[in-house]
């Protein structure tokens, strides 16, 4: 079965993508759908990558963390 790509710009980024690799169109597309795809079944999401990064950081902090206080704040932000 032939793939028929009528969008201009998606055929476009089809044959850049084919010749780069030196490819047929299809295998470009199918190579790049599948690679978007695994792309998208491994991302976590935002509200998750936050909660770790916090995690990460208390961690590190360990007990002896204290408050910063706004002053502190404002001088690690270049706001003096």
């Amino acid at each position: 079965m032939n793939l028929q790509i009528r969008d201009p710009r998606a055929r476009e980024l089809a044959e850049r993508l084919a010749a780069k690799r030196k490819i047929s169109m299809t295998e470009a597309v199918i190579e790049a759908l599948e690679s978007e795809l695994r792309r998208e079944s491994e991302r976590i999401p935002l509200a998750e990558r936050l909660a770790l990064i916090a995690n990460d950081f208390k961690a590190r902090a360990g007990q002896g963390g204290r408050a910063l206080s706004k002053d502190e704040i404002d001088e690690m932000w270049g706001h003096s």
